[in-house]
């Protein structure tokens, strides 16, 4: 099969599945992976897929939003060094809220068994895993459950949210650049996004540079909002600066 054939079918893919993965393409073209990133680099600078961690999706899908599981698996090494260095983050004593997020879930799996912090998360994921701190008072927000990241969102998590005063916030976010801020798949999830920003006298973004350029339907932040991103050591020198010249502190691990 010819570059052009191969690209045609993997387009045709793509649209149908809503996404494509470099490993699985491989494997039907019989290819290597290094091959199925060079086709993926000529559709996307062709306009026709935008590419994303391990894969890509058809151009135009700015509502695209993996599930929970595949966003666990995703850049897990790079994620657990995010989450280590956000401990540092926690104030000694004091109210913290979490996020939804696979990031910031791993953020809530390291906290020390001794940690005597109140919690506040609307994540479902999040608060099991701080459910048996005896030391952690957890406050659950409530309202209605998105299944795909089980996070909730709407009236009750906006109220919730607008009635308290915490302080620090650690975000997840599906994008973020110092272009177009941060942004989500989803309308009702940005809101709850943007409610707990308003509520936390400092904000941390806790994001692996896959998700950096990437923009989705709903924006819930400027970069300007942002006290501290912690990434990976994958962001380019020169994104690094474009974000700190938006005011926001980077830390790489």
């Amino acid at each position: 099969m010819y570059a052009p054939e191969r690209q045609q079918e993997i387009l045709r893919i793509a649209r149908e599945s809503g996404r494509v993965d470099v490993l699985s393409l491989a494997e039907t073209f019989q290819v290597t992976a290094e091959t199925v990133r060079r086709d993926l680099k000529a559709l996307d600078r062709a306009g026709l897929v935008r590419r994303v961690h391990g894969g890509a999706i058809p151009a135009g899908r700015l509502d695209f939003e993996p599930d929970l599981a595949e966003r666990e698996s995703t850049a897990a090494d790079e994620k657990d060094r995010i989450a280590r260095a956000a401990l540092a983050e926690l104030p000694a004593e004091g109210s913290v809220v979490l996020d939804a997020g696979s990031t910031v879930a791993r953020l809530a799996a390291a906290l020390p068994l001794d940690s005597g912090l109140t919690l506040v998360t609307h994540a479902l994921p999040v608060a099991a895993r701080l459910a048996d701190h005896p030391d952690i008072d957890l406050h659950l927000v409530g309202g209605r459950v998105r299944h795909r990241t089980r996070a909730a969102v709407d009236a009750w998590a906006l109220r919730a949210y607008g009635e308290i005063r915490v302080d620090v916030v650690f975000l997840g976010t599906n994008g973020f650049s110092a272009a177009h801020g941060l942004t989500t798949p989803d309308l009702a999830e940005a809101a709850v996004k943007r409610a707990a920003i308003g509520a936390a006298r400092r904000v941390v973004v806790l994001a692996d540079s896959a998700k950096h350029g990437q923009e989705h339907f709903a924006r819930f932040a400027d970069m300007a909002d942002v006290d501290l991103l912690i990434t990976d050591q994958g962001l380019a020198p020169d994104d690094i600066a474009a974000i700190e010249a938006t005011g926001t502190d980077v830390i790489t691990v």
